[in-house]
């Protein structure tokens, strides 16, 4: 992997790098849409490319169901299988523990899960992610990491210390097998911080992994965005990015809503993914930068409009009104895969501006207009953005948004804001 740092905004952490990657070059920030099991949901890989996207997201333990290796390797690995040219990234199967918790038992070996689909036992190691991971062929490859849900309490939460530190001696584990494989040279793999809430536990997590930089081309942040509150969530996201290396990528996991990228952007983060732009378009939710639009709801059953008049994507440049894709979206199957070609183009879109900004010296003001645009037209700001961005030297009550007011809130809400519109 070759990674270079373009540009730096003045101000806050933020910055546009260049990496290169065994299938191309992926311009930073950037955000991953998840094709989890060799597919995004509603869209063709041919379509996913001509929307410019350039790094999508695997998932390995799905993967290693099904197709299986056996699979994977007889096509000579996922970007041959799927038809997918351009970089990808996978995760290890860690998230698993916390998404399938009831189908998995964690020990200091690796994970037994009990297969959804058979209910036969597996275990997955941190040597057998590899090998999965290696069999798939994946540009990047994410360590195996002991996940804890950032909700869990008790027992759980006091195992937080041993649970961190057994994802540094698993980072370990997988790197040896990584070495052993003979493909360091074209696959790339990450470290994931963990250490769930506690400040005092992801000094610890960050201090053992970077102790290990020259052995791991870049950094993820994990074990985040599970519903923890997101004063929580900015603090954490500042805390490593302030102590991550500045001269390897920085990945923070889970993330997808247009403001938590912006404000992780801003933070210093590089890298996102998450299923949140496909999966709202599956409930007929379109992005926007004037915030999400509900097309389920009456008030645009009559609406000969697109979606934003100046968005590329082949829904809004072909004149597809709101009207046609409220009836589609209610009544049609067609209307989630339109939603879904103007979500992901919208992530591109949103991520593509950051980045030109961030060039142009002007990225404090972008982010004023992004938040005011936003947020504008309910005339309030949720109140962990506006500390997140104070914390980096941007103020967006100073200036466009002078009149605008602050409320308490995780941001979620605003998922669906059009709701009671």
């Amino acid at each position: 992997m070759q990674f270079e740092i373009v540009a730096q905004c003045s101000v806050t952490r933020a910055r546009v790098s260049r990496m290169k990657l065994a299938h191309g070059v992926t311009a930073l920030p950037t955000f991953m849409p998840v094709a989890t099991q060799a597919a995004l949901k509603g869209l063709t890989q041919q379509q996913t490319e001509a929307l410019g996207v350039t790094l999508i997201l695997n998932n390995t333990y799905h993967l290693s169901l099904r197709p299986g290796t056996k699979v994977l390797d007889a096509a000579g690995g996922a970007h041959k299988f799927q038809g997918w040219r351009k970089n990808m990234l996978t995760d290890s199967g860690g998230f698993q523990m916390v998404s399938l918790s009831s189908f998995s038992k964690v020990t200091e070996e690796g994970v037994l899960f009990e297969s959804p689909f058979t209910g036969e036992p597996t275990m997955l190691t941190p040597e057998e992610s590899m090998t999965i991971q290696h069999s798939i062929g994946a540009d990047i490859m994410m360590q195996l990491d002991d996940v804890v849900s950032s909700l869990t309490t008790g027992p759980r939460v006091e195992e937080a210390m041993m649970r961190s530190m057994r994802s540094v001696r698993w980072l370990d584990r997988c790197i040896a097998a990584h070495n052993a494989s003979g493909r360091a040279d074209c696959q790339n793999l990450f470290a994931i911080i963990q250490g769930g809430l506690d400040h005092g536990l992801r000094d610890i997590c960050l201090e053992e992994m970077i102790k290990r930089k020259d052995s791991i081309p870049g950094y993820a942040v994990g074990g985040l965005s599970g519903g923890e509150a997101k004063d929580v969530f900015w603090r954490i996201v500042d805390q490593c990015t302030k102590k991550l290396p500045e001269d390897k990528p920085r990945y923070c996991m889970g993330i997808g809503f247009a403001e938590d990228l912006m404000v992780c952007v801003a933070l210093g983060v590089d890298m996102a993914d998450c299923v949140f732009p496909t999966r709202t378009a599956r409930f007929g939710v379109a992005l926007t930068f004037n915030g999400p639009i509900n097309l389920r709801l009456s008030k645009h059953a009559s609406s000969l409009v697109p979606i934003d008049e100046t968005c590329p994507c082949p829904t809004c440049a072909s004149g597809t009104t709101r009207a046609q894709l409220h009836h589609l979206v209610t009544y049609e199957t067609a209307g989630a895969h339109s939603v879904t070609l103007h979500n992901v183009a919208f992530q591109a879109q949103l991520m593509g501006r950051a980045r030109d900004a961030i060039i142009e010296n002007r990225f404090p003001e972008y982010l004023k207009k992004f938040f005011y645009d936003y947020f504008g037209g309910r005339g309030s700001y949720p109140r962990w953005c506006v500390d997140a961005l104070r914390s980096v030297g941007v103020d967006l009550l100073d200036g466009i948004g002078k009149d605008m007011s602050v409320v308490d809130g995780n941001g979620a809400k605003w998922e669906y804001s059009d709701v009671k519109a």
